[in-house]
């Protein structure tokens, strides 16, 4: 069981199995949500998680996307997007123990800031997740 909490522990949640996917994500909407240069996620299918302590506040913050946060102390806690039919999507900050994260691509590389050094070897996206396929080009 994986489990996640938010800043003040009022809401959690938790799912079983493995992450589907784990990345960085360097969209200027990922950015100014967390007030943060780069945002690590991971995904789970939805079927496999669930909420737990109390509910979140939700914000749609385009059309066909929810974004979730502790309706208390604000933390962002999850992202749902129809354009990830049943994933949910969670920040890897909020993990219980976030150093077990593995990150394993850069998404909307082309939008990472240029102060911003990250020397690693993976993969490195232009674009979304859900724009992705076999042959896409890497940045």
């Amino acid at each position: 069981m994986t489990r996640g909490i938010c800043f003040c522990k009022k809401t959690s949640w938790e799912f079983d199995g493995d992450p589907t996917w784990s990345c960085y994500c360097h969209c200027d909407d990922c950015r100014r949500n967390c007030a943060a240069p780069v945002v690590a996620w991971l995904g789970v299918p939805a079927s496999r998680f669930r909420w737990t302590g109390q509910a979140t506040k939700v914000l749609n913050s385009s059309p066909g996307v929810e974004r979730h946060f502790c309706a208390d102390c604000g933390t962002p806690m999850a992202f749902v997007a129809s354009h990830y039919p049943g994933d949910m999507q969670l920040y890897a900050g909020t993990l219980g123990d976030p150093s077990d994260f593995k990150p394993e691509f850069h998404v909307n590389y082309e939008s990472k800031l240029p102060w911003l050094e990250m020397n690693d070897d993976l993969p490195k996206y232009i674009g979304t997740l859900a724009e992705q396929d076999a042959e896409s080009v890497k940045y």
